[in-house]
Order: structure tokens, then sequence, then C-alpha cells
């Protein structure tokens, strides 16, 4: 008697061209992005399968318009699995990420937690777009790590700024909403915010200092991870998804804020450029502009759009330099991207047979 063959992708969903879809940490932030997103894009997936943490276990979470139990992350619930989209905590993801590779399943990291893993892919799909220099098809691929956020951001307007003339120099002052540390980060900023208006004491469990009605440059000693780290996946993930475009000097604030980065970059150009051509530089798919009396960007105006908010101006006294003042929902750009790589890594996906 044969032996039964070992299961892997998604057989006869990848023969017909659908996929089978499983999102850990699926009672996360980005997890719940994640479920809300996919039925919305062309991603052709037939199943979604919701993965957690105990904690989270038989919970029903809504996918689109339907409800769905989360289940736990073992071996066996990647079987049949195509895409496994890591949406939880970093600490999470190098717990549980291998067991999805042993069962043929491509890993989508939303995490930022196989940054260092040997072959791993740092990507945006919007950047690849804009720069004509996507990666070849793998039969096997490698964990892809999708781009920060705010990184994606600043690799379209500095990549398109280069158009409107060679850069002299940049510098941008990023935003950081509490939402880039999950529902612990939303809930201590509520909490404080709730507790100083009622004189008690601050929880500071995630970050060691007072966030609400606050602007930080660090956190304090115990905070994971340090305010500088995400600062310097920032520059580096730009590093790597636009290493045509000119890095900027960076500084990364934890504001009092709930969702969505908001930036100040400011660019300076060798030869003089109208605020007009800079401007229509800029302009261009994932990019929207303000103009005249339009509402400026903010946090609010991004909430759950799929574009970078940005307007410009000239600066007061330098006749090259321009200010560029933005905002974008960093979940919402960081699974649009998610689900950009794994459409661009389906069409080699292996087609299997019945199992």
């Amino acid at each position: 008697m044969s032996k039964p063959e070992k299961k892997t992708g998604g057989g006869a969903y990848a023969a017909s061209g659908l996929f089978r879809v499983a999102i850990v940490g699926a009672g996360t932030l980005k997890g719940k992005e994640l479920a809300e997103l996919i039925p919305e894009t062309s991603f052709p997936a037939v199943d979604i399968k919701l993965l957690d943490d105990d904690e989270s276990l038989g919970q029903l979470e809504a996918v689109g318009d339907e409800m769905t139990f989360v289940q736990s992350v073992r071996r066996e619930n990647f079987d049949g699995v195509d895409f496994a989209f890591f949406a939880s905590e970093e600490k999470f993801t190098k717990r549980n990420w291998k067991m999805a590779k042993e069962a043929g399943t491509v890993v989508v990291d939303l995490s930022y937690a196989l940054d260092d893993e040997p072959g791993a892919q740092v990507r945006s799909p919007w950047v690849e777009h804009e720069t004509g220099a996507a990666p070849a098809p793998e039969l096997e691929p490698a964990p892809v790590v999708v781009a920060n956020p705010a990184a994606v951001a600043l690799a379209l307007l500095l990549l398109r700024a280069q158009k409107a003339g060679p850069l002299r120099t940049a510098a941008v002052t990023i935003f950081e909403p509490a939402s880039e540390h999950g529902r612990r980060g939303m809930d201590e900023l509520h909490e404080q915010t709730v507790n100083l208006l009622s004189f008690h004491d601050l929880p500071k469990d995630v970050f060691d200092a007072q966030v609400a009605f606050n602007l930080l440059a660090s956190y304090g000693e115990k905070a994971e991870p340090a305010l500088k780290a995400s600062e310097r996946r920032i520059v580096e993930h730009l590093k790597k998804v636009a290493p045509a475009a000119l890095v900027p000097a960076t500084i990364l604030i934890q504001a009092p804020i709930f969702h969505g980065h908001a930036f100040s970059l400011y660019v300076e150009t060798e030869k003089r450029c109208s605020l007009g051509d800079f401007a229509q530089a800029l302009a261009g798919e994932h990019v929207a502009i303000s103009r005249g009396s339009e509402e400026e960007p903010s946090n609010v105006s991004a909430a759950g759009q799929g574009e970078i908010l940005v307007s410009v101006r000239h600066d007061s006294t330098r006749e090259n330099g321009f200010w560029i003042w933005g905002a974008a929902d960093n979940l919402r750009v960081l699974a649009l991207n998610a689900v950009e790589c794994a459409q661009a890594m389906a069409a080699a996906r292996p087609k299997g047979s019945l199992q």
C-alpha cells in the first residue's frame, strides 16, 4: 500500500485559480483589517481561515459579510493553505511561522518579525509598480515582509519628487499612532486619557511613559520595541524598497493619536521648480493631492482611505524648498500592500491535484 501524499498548497483550489488563506492573529487590529479587506479586493480567495492564540480561541470574527470562528495556531491548520498572513505581534510570529512554512504555505509577514530571516524579502507592490522593479516569481518563495506603511509613503513621495528634478536634501518628521502597538497601545492611550481627566494614576505597560496629551521622542526604558528601533526600521525598509530614493534625515515622534501616520516631509531641489510642477510630479496612483480650498490632510480624513493624502507648499525662506504635509491610514496601507504581495506571488503557486 502506497504512502499518502504530503499535503501542500491549495491543491484543487490552486488548480482552479482560487486560493485558501489563513490570517494568523485574526483578533489583532491588522488581522481584522485584512479580514475586512480581502473580500473587497480581486484576490481569488475561496476560503479564509482565522487563527490566533488561546485568548481569542472560539471567538466569532467577521470576514467580509460572514462570521467565522477563530481557530488555534496548530500545524494541521496550515494544511492546504496557500497563503498565511501573519498579523500578530513579532514574538508570536517568530514562534509559529515555521509551521506554515513546513506545510508549504507562503508566509506574508505584517508583524516585521522576519526582517532578518535569511532569504526574506521586504516588499511594497505600490513602490514596485512605481519603479518597475518587482522581484521575479519564485516557485517556492521565501517569506515576504510587508514594508512599514510610513516607509511606503516616503518611498512613493521621494521617488516622485526626484522626477521634478534632483534633490539636494530631505528631512522628515513622522508622527506615530498608538495603533502601531496594536490593541494594547490603543487601550493604554485611551486609559491614560481617561485617567488624566479624572486625576488617577496612568497605566504605562506599553509605552512606559505618558502618551496622552503629549509628544514623545523616546519611550520609557521598559518599553518594547523602543521608539528608536521603530525609527530605524522605517529607514531600513525605505532603503530596501526604494534604493534609488534619497534617504531623508528622519525622526519618529510618538503622538497622542489612535490611528494613522502623519508626517512633515521637507525636500529641496537643486534647480528651481514651480509649486504646480512639483505637486504634479507627486500626484498619481495611491497619492491624492489636496488643492486650494480643499481640506488639509489629517489622521481623521485619512481613516479608511487607501491613499496617501498630501498637501504641498513652498518654504517661506528657501525658494527651492517644499513642504509636504501628509497622512495615511497605517493599517489600511499595510493591509493593501500585503494583499497585493500575495496577488503578485499567486501566479507562481503550484497547481496541485485534489487532496
